[in-house]
């Protein structure tokens, strides 16, 4: 089988990402209030711009909304944690309608800004804020991640798969737990007895790195669990994930399964030939959806939730590791996504977003 769209939401397209360190000053008109003038900001979690993540996809979707939208739309990055307010407050004082956070980082900040902010719409992707003007942004990636987790007990030949995350916080091990589950029904379908290393559903504990940026970190945690005998790993850290890449590449052996994007479009080329799969979350169009409302003035702070039926989560093509997955494994996970989306079938977490 050559691929498996039938599984991917609509697909992620490579844009050309620009960084400004900087916003302009607050616009002459009040923002809103023609179509030419309104605007909107986006401010990054400590990931940066560039992090083949949720960063990036939210980037795309903003940057969608002002061709589409004619909304003026520019970017504050966050290199490290004593950037989020300041850039979250800068983002206010552009007098924008519309502010964009990414991550579970920016909560307090986003929170706090709109308390102080209410005529400001905000949005805050992978976290909850309770607040009349803040919309959450967040995705059931346990679904999409149960397909992923099924795939992979399935063409594992070590009968173990791992997983690791960047920190123990619910959008990480959401992830996990979908995966996790997922290898679960594969045994129970088949018989089998394929272990998932690095992640305990029953005790929310496992493997971390504690941060989301260094690299090297992924490379020790994947050679920990390919030393344990797992050939296919999932790293749930942004960019930490890439070491994880580079190490099964160093190996000779196994597979990667990425994360929030289409890895094989955004990571380096070079590791095309072990991407199984990606769980995918779709917030490029999630963003650029919600950044019209806020510019129709049809805002709401209703949580937008990405789920296999709504197109919001997904798994990607098997690309070059097509040959890998046999037509009788990609059925069975297709029938499982029918299952999810027609609720025969409940995927659960501590971390299930509401």
């Amino acid at each position: 089988m050559a691929s498996f769209s039938a599984l991917r939401p609509i697909a992620l397209i490579g844009v050309t990402l620009l960084a400004l360190s900087g916003c302009a000053s607050a616009p002459a008109e009040a923002p809103g209030s023609s179509a030419s003038t309104f605007c909107a900001r986006m401010v990054t979690n400590s990931g940066g711009l560039h992090d083949r993540s949720f960063n990036e996809s939210s980037w795309a979707g903003l940057q969608d909304a002002e061709k589409k939208y004619s909304i003026s739309a520019k970017v504050l990055v966050s290199t490290g944690e004593t950037d989020l307010a300041p850039n979250v407050e800068q983002a206010v004082e552009s007098g924008c309608g519309f502010v964009l956070t990414v991550g579970y980082e920016l909560a307090p900040a986003t929170e706090k800004a709109a308390k102080a902010n209410p005529k400001t719409d905000f949005a805050l992707v992978d976290e909850t804020v309770d607040a009349p003007n803040v919309k959450p942004i967040i995705f059931d990636t346990a679904q999409a991640a149960y397909l992923a987790g099924y795939l992979a007990a399935g063409v594992s030949r070590t009968g173990k798969v791992g997983t690791f995350g960047g920190g123990n916080q619910p959008p990480v091990t959401l992830f996990m737990d979908g995966f996790a589950d997922g290898v679960a029904k594969y045994n129970e379908v088949h018989g089998t007895k394929v272990e998932t290393l690095g992640w305990s559903k029953a005790t929310q504990d496992g493997s971390f790195t504690g941060d989301f940026e260094d690299t090297a970190k992924g490379v020790n945690s994947a050679n920990a669990l390919l030393e344990q005998g797992a050939d296919v790993i999932l790293p749930v850290a942004g960019q930490v994930g890439e070491g994880a890449a580079a190490a099964i590449l160093a190996a000779g052996h196994g597979s990667l399964i990425w994360v929030d994007n289409d890895g094989y479009d955004t990571l380096p080329a070079k590791y095309r030939g072990i991407l199984l799969t990606s769980v995918l979350k779709n917030t490029r169009e999630a963003v650029a959806a919600i950044a019209k409302s806020s510019k129709d003035k049809t805002f709401s702070n209703t949580p937008y939730v990405g789920t296999l039926k709504n197109g919001g989560v997904g798994i990607a093509d098997f690309h070059d590791l097509a040959s890998k997955v046999s037509a009788q494994l990609a059925s069975e996970v297709k029938g499982l996504q029918t299952d999810i989306e027609s609720g025969a079938l409940v995927v659960t977490s501590p971390s299930t977003p509401k």
